[in-house]
């Protein structure tokens, strides 16, 4: 379980197949305080930590979560969103997320708005992930409040401190992005369903 916001940034540094598994080496300030089995969000995905070389941990990432993520279409050099799960008892300052991406979008609009910036994105509204105007979102593991929403898009306002700690200054229009819906949204849009 993760609150969304992000700790720090992370380099890939290595990506080695084997079979259909991917492990990922990333360079992290980070390292020196994980352990082997531990949890931490990558873009937003949950992966588990299976080697540590500090500077550097290595996670492994299957082919289902190569297939439903971003993950897949990283490369040396990349830049990812860190963060550690969270420590039950301990203030949630962003909201619930899981680490289980339900799907990619994309980037179709940055506008900038005098010292903070509006991202527009589009998603595949077939799978029935809901955004609601003041609901919670997750985009590559960064914890958002939706503040336009339509049908099969939506917008969220980045501040200063977000914009420079995160993979969101390194977005254009056309990238692709790791979705998250509101885990309680997702539950209601299920039971209303039936």
């Amino acid at each position: 379980m993760f609150t969304g916001i992000i700790e720090t940034l992370g380099e890939v540094q290595r990506l080695n197949s084997e079979g259909s598994n991917l492990h990922l080496t990333i360079k992290s300030t980070m390292a020196d305080e994980l352990e082997i089995d531990q949890s931490v969000s990558h873009n937003g995905v949950c992966l588990t930590v299976v080697s540590v070389d500090v500077p550097t941990y290595t996670v492994t990432a299957i082919d289902e979560t190569l297939k439903k993520t971003t993950l897949g279409k990283l490369n040396k050099g990349d830049m990812v969103n860190l963060e550690r799960a969270m420590i039950l008892g301990s203030r949630l300052d962003g909201h619930i997320v899981q680490g289980h991406v339900d799907q990619t979008g994309v980037c179709t609009a940055i506008k900038e708005e005098n010292g903070s910036w509006v991202f527009t994105f589009e998603y595949d509204a077939s799978f029935g992930n809901p955004t609601i105007e003041k609901g919670s979102i997750t985009i590559d593991g960064t914890s958002l409040t939706v503040i336009d929403s339509g049908i099969n898009t939506f917008s969220v306002a980045i501040i200063p401190y977000t914009y420079e700690h995160t993979r969101f200054r390194t977005y254009k229009v056309g990238t692709t992005v790791n979705l998250e819906f509101d885990v309680i949204g997702k539950y209601v849009a299920k039971l209303m369903g039936k």
